[in-house]
């Protein structure tokens, strides 16, 4: 481990940030955020980062516009005070989501976002499971996308699932889902989704793949609402002689009454990630939150003493 890393921590998620720290055996960077009377935030760092290798861990979590400024200020501040380096450590990318022109005259938000922390001062972008993994393409600086997909594994292999199928919810996860299918050796099937005749909402017309008297095991980067999820889950109780019905997905944003859903629904379990903090409103017994600090720290460590982070992409 250099002696030069520095680790500070915007309020997004700042258990997440000392996770991490703990992981690497050192202490979170000093830093302070605080507003204005007229609203607007003040952002200072409180040590000396001259020419240090500093890392930044803000997620997008709502309010994601104040996490996105707050994020931009901090590598502003980092920047002017000579830091050597700066890696946004963004687990969920804010604007995720906003990173096609799939509606007249609107904005490529995730595309913003990207020209925003360059324009800040950052050098180097560290994330997780990007809804569109072409995202990265919208910078011009090194962006390392790292994958929950060990973590959530490993979390199935200890409750030895036999007989098990993973499910994605569409055609457009279905690579994603394909990677949690080749590491646990299990099958792959993939839910038919389309519009039929005028009807605005894609329904499921059916499932591409074997899955009755199979434990299902249904895969997502996010579950949001939880529309999508609990649509899949009730298409294969109705239609379908399941063992049993479970989901993971890497970012639990869970809004609305996302979990009402989840407790009122077939699932027995559903896995999702730290990456976004789980307020204690949302705490459920069928959900369970798994860690990602081991890998960043991981990967944090590896940026920097210069060693390869691809072995953690997948």
């Amino acid at each position: 481990m250099q002696n030069d890393l520095k680790v500070f921590a915007g309020r997004s998620n700042p258990e997440l940030a000392q996770a991490i720290c703990r992981q690497l055996g050192i202490p979170l960077g000093k830093s302070e955020t605080s507003r204005f009377a007229n609203d607007n935030q003040f952002v200072r760092i409180l040590e000396n980062v001259r020419e240090q290798d500093a890392f930044v861990v803000q997620t997008g979590s709502p309010p994601v516009d104040s996490s996105l400024v707050e994020l931009l200020l901090m590598v502003d501040a980092l920047h002017h005070a000579s830091a050597r380096r700066i890696t946004a450590v963004m687990p969920y990318y804010h604007f995720v989501r906003s990173d096609k022109k799939d509606e007249p005259r609107i904005s490529i938000a995730a595309r913003l976002v990207a020209d925003l922390l360059e324009a800040a001062g950052t050098s180097r972008v560290l994330t997780m499971t990007l809804h569109s993994p072409q995202t990265q393409g919208f910078f011009r600086i090194p962006v390392d996308q790292l994958s929950a997909a060990p973590i959530i594994c490993r979390h199935f292999e200890d409750d030895s699932v036999k007989d098990a199928v993973a499910v994605a919810p569409d055609a457009g996860s279905a690579k994603r889902a394909g990677v949690f299918a080749e590491r646990l050796r299990i099958p792959l099937a993939i839910a038919d989704k389309r519009r039929v005749g005028h009807q605005d909402k894609a329904q499921i017309i059916r499932i591409v793949g074997e899955v009755d008297n199979k434990h299902i095991l249904i895969f997502d980067d996010e579950i949001a609402t939880g529309t999508s999820l609990i649509e899949l889950t009730d298409h294969l109780v109705r239609n379908h002689k399941v063992k049993s019905l479970r989901a993971a997905a890497t970012h639990g944003v869970l809004t609305g009454n996302a979990v009402d859903r989840i407790a009122e629904s077939p699932l027995e379990e559903v896995i999702i990630t730290d990456t976004i903090a789980l307020p204690s409103s949302k705490h459920a017994d069928k959900i369970k939150v798994l860690s990602v600090a081991p890998l960043f720290a991981q990967a944090i460590k590896s940026i920097n003493t210069g060693e390869s982070v691809s072995a953690l992409f997948t």
